[in-house]
């Protein structure tokens, strides 16, 4: 009896060696991923590859948007101050090589600011991204779908610009679906014209 005790516990540590030895030799699936997900994401381990989820609130502080309203000492640039809380998701295959991605972000607080007076236009946006890759790993090949609303209201003028609905890009940043209402996307020029004038 004593010897088979003996042997009992002499083949549990001769397993946990190998056990030991092949965590050593093969890392945590984590470690390998194609492209790494961002720090703030946690990743787990799934039947057929990992799954890696993470949240944080993204503060953009007051940035310049290059677009520039009027001329000569009448002209100013719209500026943007915004933050939202994201919320994300990754997917890797068995080989550890990303295949999509979803990307939750709900704005806490936007604005559009006057550079010269400080005159602001709030608005409000919520949207998903979803990055689908052709070749997995590579950023590159994503086709990327957004679906969404971003509403810009003055509250003495009433709505200003209003985008809604979904629209998917390829890989080179061509649009290939639009459905719904995007002002932006639609006509660019006037609806900066609109912008420049609430913000005046």
């Amino acid at each position: 009896m004593k010897l088979f005790r003996v042997t009992c516990c002499l083949l549990v540590l001769l397993l946990s060696l190998v056990a030991f030895a092949f965590v050593a030799v093969h890392p945590a699936r984590a470690q390998t991923l194609n492209p790494p997900p961002p720090s703030f994401y946690t990743c787990k381990t799934v039947g057929n590859g990992t799954i890696c989820m993470g949240d944080r609130i993204v503060d953009h502080g007051l940035t310049g948007t290059g677009i520039i309203c009027g001329t000569g000492p009448n002209a100013f640039e719209i500026l943007d101050n915004s933050a939202l809380h994201q919320y994300a998701t990754r997917y890797y295959d068995q080989d550890g090589n990303l295949t999509r991605r979803v990307i939750h972000e709900v704005y806490i607080f936007g604005e559009t600011i006057n550079s010269v007076t400080g005159a602001t236009v709030p608005y409000t946006q919520h949207d998903t991204l979803t990055d689908v890759l052709a070749v997995s790993g590579d950023l590159s090949t994503a086709t990327e779908t957004v679906t969404g609303e971003n509403i810009f209201t003055d509250p003495h003028i009433g709505q200003v610009i209003h985008n809604a609905g979904r629209f998917v890009t390829a890989p080179d940043g061509t649009i290939e679906f639009e459905a719904g209402r995007n002002d932006f996307l639609d006509n660019f020029a006037a609806a900066n014209q609109r912008m420049c004038e609430a913000l005046s």
